[in-house]
């Protein structure tokens, strides 16, 4: 979710006393005063439809309080090394630190790079191959023992083990000069990883990238560079406890149930410009029934649907004819495609044409119903990268007809070129938690019958969908998983933080946690490289269409919609706002009255 990095610290305290007018202005409603330092605010915020989109929402400097989190789903994890949806990156924040971080600050602004862990963002070599960072003076864990540069290589180079932490970003493992034939610091234990990563002391971190890469601040910002101590490391059971580099450390942790957040005592706000650390006490409840999440959000019993991507249509039905609870929604567009992964190693979509003959059978107006129509779902998607990234253009080459249900006829042709023409039987996964996911199945598999290929549903849980199920080839193939409803917002606003780990095919791993399970494409992974390789980003931008339409070619991905989501904020929160880094509520500028 990035754009060029600025080089810019959010003095957020100061801020906040102003009404956040440091990070674009204050409050659009009807202003409710803010507090002097230590205080609170005299009068409640007045709420309207939209407040919290390019502004702050009831900005206040107070601390204190419990802020009050809801999963529908569980956690992939919890280790910054094994974990990939949008809405653990933007909590993760709360209690560990990486290298960079995008700005607490609402809109555009918080879609850029600030120093975090780092006294500045990095300093390249003139060629872009190396990157330099140093650490601030005086931080530490938890525990009060001091972090070092090594702690942030040896969490990178953890991280590269992609069998013991299936999720997550793998940027870093792709782009820097590992050793040959490594495979993280248990498989390859005591192996010397310089030439990737070099920590010439204690509070320098040098790396080496195999090619030259302008956007390098925007990796940093990812889990990963996360620091771990390397004594308190517990490989894939680091998830049930991990050592707080943030302003607040696990109290509790019950896997399926929740966790709760308190401050941690040897975190130095002085080290720390970006987090004010509001709240004395975060708690998180994980697998509660979506519509019953909504309605204890709507009542007040909650303060924040954590995972971010928008009510049920349920919820929708009492918010928007309600202008009190109107008041209390946001309805961000989103660098987001909801859409549904084809698989080419299922039979008979192994044909390009039987692919093609679903991409024209989907009638996407279902698709959109599903996602709660053009309002709170988003707009008809007809290739992969949504308008607002840079180089984004119009392709459409599955056209749907005019009314968008779908061509039937052209779906029939393309059968029958597939030796197919009574159509075909395969299964469609998605996220059991998830009722939108479910009903775009149902509307797929509703659409597709009308040409005879018959799917049938399988649900799978949200948190191992990728490691274990729909992102494992090996499963994909034995379960018939032809179909896999999916979902893929920017990494940062960029078309390779888009598109990259969405299609490249060097990112599929047989072992399971693919964040690409469907395209496999040389052509694909041999113009990312290149992509890289232009300085210019006006040039640059073409090169992502053309990457976009390739794979449109292949029918690989039967894009849904570029999505939007209606939001609700919890009664009694503080300092609201969405920002185009977390493409949700900052979570950590969040306070509770």
């Amino acid at each position: 979710m990035k754009r060029k990095p600025a080089v810019a610290t959010f003095a957020v305290t100061a801020a906040l006393a102003l009404g956040l007018s440091a990070c674009g202005g204050t409050s659009t409603d009807s202003p409710k005063e803010s507090a002097g330092a230590g205080g609170g605010s005299a009068a409640p915020a007045q709420a309207e439809f939209n407040a919290a989109m390019s502004k702050v929402f009831n900005p206040s400097t107070k601390k204190g309080g419990t802020l009050k989190f809801v999963n529908s789903g569980d956690w992939d994890s919890l280790d910054p090394a094994d974990t990939y949806y949008g809405y653990s990156w933007n909590f993760m924040r709360l209690y560990g630190r990486a290298l960079t971080v995008f700005k607490a600050a609402p809109g555009a602004e918080g879609a850029t790079v600030a120093p975090d862990l780092a006294k500045d963002l990095g300093k390249p070599s003139a060629d872009f191959k190396t990157w330099t960072y140093t650490l601030r003076e005086g931080l530490k864990y938890e525990d009060g023992t001091p972090i070092t540069s090594k702690d942030v290589a040896y969490a990178v180079a953890r991280a590269f083990d992609k069998e013991t932490f299936p999720n997550g970003p793998t940027y870093l493992n792709e782009m820097l000069n590992w050793p040959k034939d490594y495979k993280g610091v248990y498989k390859s234990k005591d192996v010397d990883f310089s030439s990737a990563i070099e920590t010439p002391d204690d509070s320098t971190i040098v790396f080496h990238l195999k090619q030259a890469y302008s956007g390098f601040d925007y990796i940093t910002q990812m889990s990963p560079t996360m620091p771990v101590p390397k004594a308190k490391d517990t490989g894939a059971k680091y998830r049930e406890h991990v050592i707080s580099s943030g302003p607040y450390m696990f109290e509790k942790n019950e896997i399926g149930k929740g966790f709760a957040l308190v401050r941690n005592p040897n975190w130095d706000a002085a080290t720390d410009p970006n987090r004010p650390a509001l709240p004395d006490r975060i708690e998180v409840q994980t697998n509660v029934n979506a519509d019953d999440l909504d309605n204890r959000l709507l009542s007040g019993d909650i303060h924040v649907d954590v995972a971010g991507t928008g009510v049920q249509p349920a919820a929708m039905s009492k918010i928007l004819p309600d202008p009190a609870l109107k008041a209390r929604a946001d309805n961000p567009t989103l660098q987001r495609l909801w859409y549904t992964s084809v698989s080419p190693t299922v039979k008979p979509l192994d044909n390009i044409d039987c692919r093609k003959a679903v991409q024209y059978a989907a009638d996407k107006t279902g698709y959109q119903a599903a996602y709660g129509g053009e309002f709170s779902g988003g707009a008809i998607a007809t290739s992969l990268m949504p308008p607002s990234v840079p180089g984004a253009a119009k392709i459409d080459l599955y056209p749907s007809g005019a009314d968008g249900k779908g061509d039937v006829a052209k779906a029939k042709e393309h059968l029958a070129a597939c030796g197919q023409p009574n159509g075909f039987e395969t299964n469609i996964a998605y996220r059991a938690e998830r009722p939108k996911e479910k009903a775009t199945a149902e509307a797929l598999q509703e659409s597709l019958a009308r040409v005879g290929i018959k799917l049938t549903l399988k649900p799978y849980p949200q948190a191992d969908y990728f490691s274990l199920y729909a992102g494992k080839p090996p499963f994909v193939v034995e379960n018939k998983l032809g179909l896999a409803v999916n979902g893929w917002g920017s990494d940062y606003p960029d078309g390779y933080g888009f598109l990259q780990q969405m299609v490249d095919s060097r990112v599929i791993r047989e072992t399971g946690g693919s964040s690409n399970v469907s395209v496999r494409i040389p052509d694909v992974d041999k113009m990312l490289d290149e992509s890289l390789l232009e300085a210019d980003a006006k040039k640059r931008e073409p090169m992502w269409a053309a990457i976009d339409k390739r794979v449109m070619e292949e029918a690989v991905i039967l894009p849904g919609v570029w999505a939007k989501s209606l939001l609700v904020r919890g009664k009694g929160v503080t300092n609201v706002f969405i920002s185009d880094g977390q493409q949700m509520y900052d979570y950590v500028a969040m306070g509770v009255e």
